[in-house]
């Protein structure tokens, strides 16, 4: 099946793309950047990093803007899906929808309504054992946002690697935060995996705080490719 895969460019939308195109064909991944930090649908941080990622996946990149007002961004993401299902003649869109009822039940609604099938490879998987395979089929996370009681600052660039998932795992534990992030206790960026073919490295960064959120602006990345990269 010809389809389409909602991408942030963070680990949930990247991992499902990858999940989904072992049995289907991903023509192009879609993006749609919220003018709303605060947005209920969109992921808003490391948007600098799209392009880059998009290229090391050899996967057209589309992006649609939307204002970011409740409810209304679903009519934008709408319109968007409708151009791209004319213009790539896909059957179906990817999304990285972990356990939230919102996103969930609107995009399945909404790709009914287009006829389109709706795949969505990590919902309701147990998150330990998801980030376990993500780090073990070898995608390289960065944390860039935190804004969870038992996130602070010193979580920003840091990978999800194994030992890391266990601290995080506790910190999830004693604070009662969502370890899959999908509330917006914090925000993700892929900068290597399996289906890349160059890494990624942040090479110039700062920290922003915004209330009761902070973030790493990013400056400066470049492409390294390792020597078993093809």
């Amino acid at each position: 099946m010809r389809v389409g895969a909602l991408f942030t460019g963070g680990k949930d939308s990247t991992y499902s793309a990858f999940l989904a195109g072992k049995e289907n064909e991903v023509v192009c991944l879609m993006n749609m950047y919220s003018e709303n930090k605060d947005s209920y649908m969109f992921h808003t941080v490391g948007s600098s990093l799209l392009e880059m990622q998009a290229e090391a996946l050899s996967i057209p990149l589309e992006r649609h803007n939307t204002e970011g007002i409740k409810e209304e961004e679903l009519s934008d993401l709408k319109e968007f899906i409708s151009e791209i299902k004319e213009r790539y003649k896909i059957e179906g869109i990817v999304s990285g929808a972990l356990a939230s009822e919102y996103q969930y039940s609107r995009i399945n609604n909404m790709l009914k309504e287009l006829n389109l099938a709706s795949i969505t490879p990590l919902w309701h998987v147990d998150v330990e054992s998801y980030l376990k395979n993500l780090i073990n089929d070898g995608f390289h996370a960065i944390i860039v946002s935190v804004s969870a009681d038992g996130l602070d600052q010193s979580w920003l660039g840091k990978e999800i690697n194994s030992e890391n998932l266990a601290r995080l795992i506790a910190l999830s534990r004693k604070y009662r935060f969502n370890l899959g992030f999908e509330g917006g206790e914090a925000e993700t960026a892929v900068l290597d995996g399996p289906n890349f073919k160059y890494r990624i490295e942040i090479e110039k960064s700062s920290i922003v705080i915004d209330g009761g959120k902070a973030y790493l602006s990013i400056e400066k990345a470049i492409k390294r490719t390792p020597l078993f990269k093809k």
